[in-house]
């Protein structure tokens, strides 16, 4: 199970957490009962090797909003 980022889309928190990847969808905000998504940060590496700027959806790490 890896640690994952969060930011809680009521509130804005953001918070680490040790959870199974099928159980992502069923986690909730500690501080409110809110719903959350995936944070991400930093750099990522690309399917194809190399890095990225984060954003180039070469890969499923990659975050557009």
């Amino acid at each position: 199970m890896p640690f994952l980022k969060f930011k809680c889309v009521s509130c804005g928190k953001v918070f680490d957490e040790l959870v199974k990847l099928d159980k992502v969808d069923a986690l909730r905000c500690p501080d409110c009962g809110g719903k959350v998504q995936r944070a991400y940060e930093g750099k990522c590496l690309g399917a194809k090797g190399g890095g990225c700027s984060g954003n180039c959806g070469c890969c499923a790490s990659c975050h557009h909003e």
